[in-house]
């Protein structure tokens, strides 16, 4: 199997070093690395370094050599792709991957916030519909077609403490699932290059639920970090603002039970989650301290637009939404 990770910074070269090794190891894979910058650079000059933790508490570290270039046509055809860049990038991105697609290949929206496929293949009365705050101008839907889409739900946080170098977290997993529910033969087949890898890769027959599920708390934490320049114990442990995350929850809720979807557990118990990891920043405060462009839209914007679609408001959430809007714009 041939396996591209689009966007191999710090999640995307986590998986792609993790493959690596394990087709190093004997797995009928063969994998390469789309990247940018210094990161490729190194890469390309001294491999790919992966560091993660152990069960013991100790570090387990490996160089691996996987192909790696900036530039699609170098990497030729896929059997399946991993998109793990940010939202705001995959619309410029998405014609550039044509000399990597074929017929058959599927690629992994591992990405946070709702998919612009989200509504292909679920029937009812939203079937087909697309979302401008996803796909504002059509492109991802006409270029990445949503048949060969497979939703992912990432769940190991990690991080570029230097070019060349990624570093995984707490979390391991990466979640699966066609948008039709089905378990078909693609979806195993790259669970399975992800498990042989080490990398936990459950499949889903519901994987919007998931995408609900890990965006309920994004949706609020991360545009608050924003606004606040405060980490999610920060936000979490202030009554203030977590009465604001609170109320963007309970809005978001609603959204996604008028579509559907049943969030696990409470609220309360999804605040007390995000409280656990303490002291860290969301992706997104990262993006702004970064001056990159930041995932309001898919994230939080998307919400607001599902709200309208459905008939709810969404007030707290309209408000939020719109002083990050005014955030990232002087940003």
């Amino acid at each position: 199997m041939r396996i591209a990770i689009i966007g191999a910074g710090a999640i995307g070269g986590y998986i792609g070093g993790m493959l690596a090794r394990s087709a190093q190891q004997g797995a009928d894979l063969e994998v390469s690395l789309l990247a940018r910058g210094a990161h490729l650079a190194a890469i390309q000059a001294k491999g790919l370094t992966v560091e993660l933790p152990t069960e013991d508490g100790g570090i387990d570290r490996f160089t691996v050599h996987p192909k790696a270039s900036d530039d699609p046509a170098k990497l030729g055809p896929q059997d399946a792709l991993l998109i793990t860049v940010k939202a705001p990038a995959l619309p410029a991105l998405a014609p550039r991957l044509k000399p990597m697609i074929g017929p058959d290949t599927a690629w992994v929206t591992a990405m946070n916030g709702i998919p612009y496929w989200y509504f292909y293949g679920q029937g009812g009365q939203h079937d087909g519909k697309t979302l401008l705050s996803c796909d504002p101008t059509g492109t991802l839907w006409r270029d990445l077609p949503p048949a060969q889409a497979i939703g992912g739900v990432l769940w190991l946080p990690s991080s570029v403490p230097e070019p060349g170098l990624v570093r995984r977290e707490h979390g391991n997993r990466v979640s699966l699932g066609e948008p039709d529910g089905s378990i078909s033969a693609r979806v195993q087949a790259i669970a399975a290059a992800l498990n042989r890898a080490g990398i936990e890769a459950p499949l889903r027959a519901d994987i919007r639920q998931e995408i609900w599920h890990k965006l309920w708390g994004n949706l609020s934490f991360s545009p608050l970090a924003v606004l606040t320049l405060s980490t999610l114990g920060q936000l979490a442990g202030d009554p203030a603002t977590r009465a604001v995350a609170r109320a963007m929850m309970v809005e978001a809720q609603a959204v996604a039970e008028a579509l559907g979807v049943r969030l696990p557990g409470t609220v309360d118990e999804r605040i007390a989650h995000s409280a656990a990891i303490g002291a860290h920043k969301p992706s997104m405060l990262q993006d702004l301290e970064a001056h990159r462009p930041m995932e309001i839209e898919s994230i939080t914007g998307v919400i607001s637009e599902l709200g309208r679609m459905v008939g709810l408001e969404t007030p707290t959430i309209d408000l939020v939404l719109a002083l990050a809007r005014r955030r990232a714009a002087v940003n």
